[in-house]
This record gives C-alpha cells, structure tokens and sequence, in this order.
C-alpha cells in the first residue's frame, strides 16, 4: 500500500485508518539473509497530519524465524511493538520543529509505502541474542576449568571481587594519616 503525502494532506484532519496484514516476505529477506522465514504482518494504526507533518502510529505484530545466536538452530520469535514517526518531504527543510525524540522520515519521493514502513521497523525490532528454549534452559551448565558463561555482568566473585590483576592496585588511592 502506498500514499503520496499530498493526498493524504488532502484528508485534512480526518485520519487515515489501517488495518492489514503486509506480506514483506520476499523484500526482507533479500536484505537480511538471516531470516529463515517471516509470516504476514498485521498492521493496525492510522496517518494523521499535524502541524509538524505526516504523523504514522502503528502497531505491528509478526513472526520472525532465524538462527539462535549460539546453535544456528531456527528460534521463532513473536514481535509485537508500536512505531510512531513523521513523514515529511524532502523538500522540507526546517527540523528545528522537532522534538529530539520525534522520529522523522524524509521521504525521498514524497510517497509513503507501508510495507517498506513496516520492513524497516522489523528489522530494528529483531534482538541481537537468539536462544532457543532448550539454550536458556541450559545456560547455566556452560562452564570450564577456568570459565563460565554469565548471562549478566561479567565480574568475578572471588571474595573481596577485585580482579587478582588488578589486587596490587586497589590500596593506590589510599592515604596515610
């Protein structure tokens, strides 16, 4: 589905409502090689203008399926997450208007496609760590002689927790008096 913002300033204050499902299956796949697979999206919001521009507020729900970040084995993650940007042309040239929190699109050909939209904010939306349930499970039994794998913050618990590299310095800062 694609707009220009011209018809859809054409609305006026009226809102355009969405509620459909995208398939970006082939699209996203040709830029992210990793996903295995991708089921339709569906998509629910609305395009409203405002006085800053082309206001799209979506929500979007997917199933991705890629490699777990240890195994490669295929994990099947449920996204489901909101999406809240500005469009506006690329001729606009004042982004002084914008909060530093407003995120803003500039459209090269001042048309709007949903399915690029949605792509786009797939593709941020996919975490970085992948396990399967069988991974996180057993995440506690990866250790050796001298290593563990900690899911938290990798510091060593060793008594006082002062790294033995670093023991000869921890009475630096000390004064005598």
């Amino acid at each position: 589905m694609k707009w220009s913002l011209s018809e859809l300033s054409q609305k006026g204050a009226k809102p355009l409502h969405i509620d459909t499902m995208v398939d970006v299956t082939a699209s996203i796949k040709e830029r992210n090689k990793d996903i295995l697979a991708i089921s339709p999206a569906h998509v629910h919001g609305l395009f409203s203008m405002d006085s800053l521009g082309l206001l799209g507020y979506l929500e979007v729900t997917v199933s991705v399926t890629v490699p777990s970040t240890r195994s490669l084995k295929p994990v099947k993650i449920p996204l489901k997450f909101n999406t809240s940007e500005y469009y506006i042309s690329h001729y606009e040239s004042n982004m002084e208007r914008f909060d530093d929190n407003d995120v803003v699109i500039i459209l090269d050909n001042d048309v709007i496609d949903l399915g690029q939209i949605v792509e786009d904010n797939i593709l941020l939306h996919i975490p970085m760590k992948i396990l399967t349930e069988d991974e996180k499970q057993h995440a506690a039994d990866l250790r050796g002689s001298d290593w563990n794998l900690s899911e938290e913050d990798s510091q060593r618990n060793d008594g006082d927790g002062v790294d033995p590299r670093m023991a000869k310095l921890k009475d630096f800062f000390k004064t005598d008096k």
